[in-house]
Protein backbone atom coordinates (compact mmCIF):
# COMPACT_ATOMS: atom_id res chain seq x y z
CA UNK A 1 0.00 0.00 0.00
CA UNK A 2 1.40 3.41 -0.95
CA UNK A 3 1.77 6.27 1.51
CA UNK A 4 -0.90 8.22 -0.36
CA UNK A 5 -3.33 5.32 -0.01
CA UNK A 6 -2.54 5.04 3.71
CA UNK A 7 -3.16 8.76 4.13
CA UNK A 8 -6.40 8.61 2.15
CA UNK A 9 -7.67 5.65 4.18
CA UNK A 10 -6.93 7.47 7.44
CA UNK A 11 -8.47 10.74 6.25
CA UNK A 12 -11.57 9.05 4.78
CA UNK A 13 -12.46 8.02 8.34
CA UNK A 14 -12.64 11.67 9.41
CA UNK A 15 -16.29 12.72 9.80
CA UNK A 16 -15.80 16.06 7.98
CA UNK A 17 -14.39 14.49 4.80
CA UNK A 18 -16.13 12.60 2.00
CA UNK A 19 -14.38 10.69 -0.82
CA UNK A 20 -15.05 11.89 -4.39
CA UNK A 21 -13.41 12.13 -7.80
CA UNK A 22 -10.81 14.91 -8.01
CA UNK A 23 -12.20 18.01 -9.71
CA UNK A 24 -9.05 18.23 -11.85
CA UNK A 25 -9.93 14.89 -13.41
CA UNK A 26 -6.90 13.00 -12.10
CA UNK A 27 -7.17 10.70 -9.11
CA UNK A 28 -9.38 10.62 -6.04
CA UNK A 29 -10.15 13.41 -3.61
CA UNK A 30 -11.62 14.15 -0.23
CA UNK A 31 -13.98 17.06 0.24
CA UNK A 32 -15.65 18.91 3.05
CA UNK A 33 -19.22 20.20 2.80
CA UNK A 34 -17.80 23.38 1.23
CA UNK A 35 -14.76 22.51 -0.86
CA UNK A 36 -12.46 19.83 -2.20
CA UNK A 37 -9.68 19.67 0.37
CA UNK A 38 -7.16 17.11 -0.87
CA UNK A 39 -6.40 15.45 -4.22
CA UNK A 40 -4.48 12.15 -4.40
CA UNK A 41 -2.77 12.09 -7.81
CA UNK A 42 -0.31 9.23 -7.39
CA UNK A 43 1.17 6.98 -4.76
CA UNK A 44 3.23 9.91 -3.47
CA UNK A 45 1.89 13.22 -4.76
CA UNK A 46 -0.98 14.96 -3.01
CA UNK A 47 -2.40 18.46 -3.51
CA UNK A 48 -3.93 20.17 -0.48
CA UNK A 49 -6.36 23.09 -0.81
CA UNK A 50 -5.67 25.83 1.73
CA UNK A 51 -6.90 29.39 1.99
CA UNK A 52 -4.65 32.29 0.99
CA UNK A 53 -4.54 33.36 4.64
CA UNK A 54 -3.39 29.91 5.80
CA UNK A 55 -0.65 29.82 3.16
CA UNK A 56 0.60 33.27 4.20
CA UNK A 57 0.60 32.19 7.85
CA UNK A 58 2.53 28.97 7.15
CA UNK A 59 4.73 30.17 4.27
CA UNK A 60 7.98 30.21 6.27
CA UNK A 61 7.30 26.75 7.71
CA UNK A 62 6.60 25.44 4.21
CA UNK A 63 9.90 26.86 2.98
CA UNK A 64 11.75 24.67 5.49
CA UNK A 65 10.05 21.43 4.47
CA UNK A 66 11.45 19.32 1.65
CA UNK A 67 8.02 17.66 1.32
CA UNK A 68 6.13 20.86 0.42
CA UNK A 69 5.97 22.58 -2.96
CA UNK A 70 4.24 25.93 -3.49
CA UNK A 71 3.12 27.40 -6.80
CA UNK A 72 2.97 31.22 -6.75
CA UNK A 73 -0.63 32.43 -6.77
CA UNK A 74 -2.10 28.97 -6.09
CA UNK A 75 -4.08 28.08 -3.00
CA UNK A 76 -3.07 24.45 -3.44
CA UNK A 77 0.05 23.09 -1.75
CA UNK A 78 1.71 19.96 -3.11
CA UNK A 79 2.88 17.46 -0.49
CA UNK A 80 5.28 14.74 -1.59
CA UNK A 81 4.80 11.68 0.64
CA UNK A 82 8.31 10.30 0.76
CA UNK A 83 8.25 8.93 4.32
CA UNK A 84 5.84 8.34 7.21
CA UNK A 85 6.62 11.76 8.68
CA UNK A 86 5.30 13.32 5.45
CA UNK A 87 2.00 11.46 5.94
CA UNK A 88 1.79 12.86 9.47
CA UNK A 89 2.53 16.34 8.07
CA UNK A 90 -0.27 15.93 5.52
CA UNK A 91 -2.79 14.89 8.19
CA UNK A 92 -1.91 17.94 10.28
CA UNK A 93 -2.23 20.22 7.26
CA UNK A 94 -5.61 18.73 6.33
CA UNK A 95 -6.81 19.70 9.80
CA UNK A 96 -5.52 23.24 9.19
CA UNK A 97 -7.27 23.30 5.80
CA UNK A 98 -10.61 22.19 7.25
CA UNK A 99 -10.47 24.87 9.93
CA UNK A 100 -9.36 27.54 7.45
CA UNK A 101 -12.15 26.74 4.99
CA UNK A 102 -14.70 26.61 7.80
CA UNK A 103 -13.60 30.04 9.09
CA UNK A 104 -13.82 31.44 5.59
CA UNK A 105 -17.61 31.11 5.89
CA UNK A 106 -20.22 31.41 3.19
CA UNK A 107 -22.22 28.74 1.45
CA UNK A 108 -20.52 25.95 -0.49
CA UNK A 109 -19.16 27.16 -3.80
CA UNK A 110 -19.41 30.88 -2.90
CA UNK A 111 -15.69 31.46 -2.46
CA UNK A 112 -15.03 34.85 -4.11
CA UNK A 113 -11.88 33.46 -5.74
CA UNK A 114 -12.62 29.81 -6.49
CA UNK A 115 -9.50 27.74 -7.03
CA UNK A 116 -10.65 24.76 -9.07
CA UNK A 117 -7.22 24.09 -10.56
CA UNK A 118 -4.88 22.23 -8.25
CA UNK A 119 -1.13 22.01 -8.79
CA UNK A 120 -1.19 18.73 -10.69
CA UNK A 121 1.13 19.05 -13.71
CA UNK A 122 2.36 22.43 -12.40
CA UNK A 123 4.84 21.04 -9.84
CA UNK A 124 7.89 18.86 -10.40
CA UNK A 125 8.82 16.82 -7.36
CA UNK A 126 12.25 15.28 -7.02
CA UNK A 127 12.76 12.22 -4.85
CA UNK A 128 14.74 12.58 -1.64
CA UNK A 129 17.42 9.92 -1.41
CA UNK A 130 17.76 6.58 -3.17
CA UNK A 131 14.56 4.72 -3.96
CA UNK A 132 12.47 7.56 -2.55
CA UNK A 133 12.92 6.40 1.04
CA UNK A 134 13.69 9.24 3.44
Amino acid sequence: MTRAQKAMDRLAAWPDLTPCEAGCGTGRALRSARDEIVHFHSGRDVDLHLTARAIRRLHHDFAESSAIRLVPGSRWVTVHLDCDADVDLLLGLVSVALKAHDRQGGAPGTDPLPEAVCNFRRVTVLQRGEGGEG
